[in-house]
């Protein structure tokens, strides 16, 4: 599992997903999404703008498990 490290005290989805190099740009999450590739906590997310915290696990298929850490 990679640590993918905020500064604030949370992160939303889709700006996580370019943070953690899963799409090259915000705009790309929504397919991604749409596509049910991503789950959140193991629950699947289709919401761009999910608050992510510090403890929340990102699975994003063909990319990998990812976890919220703060700084």
């Amino acid at each position: 599992m990679n640590q993918v490290t905020i500064r604030t005290e949370y992160i939303k989805l889709d700006q996580f997903l370019k943070l953690a190099d899963c799409i090259p740009t915000g705009g790309m999450a929504k397919a991604l999404l749409q596509e049910g590739l991503v789950r959140v906590n193991k629950e699947p997310e289709e919401r761009r703008g999910r608050k992510l915290y510090p403890g929340d696990i990102v699975e994003v298929d063909g990319e990998g498990t990812f976890e919220v850490a703060a700084e």
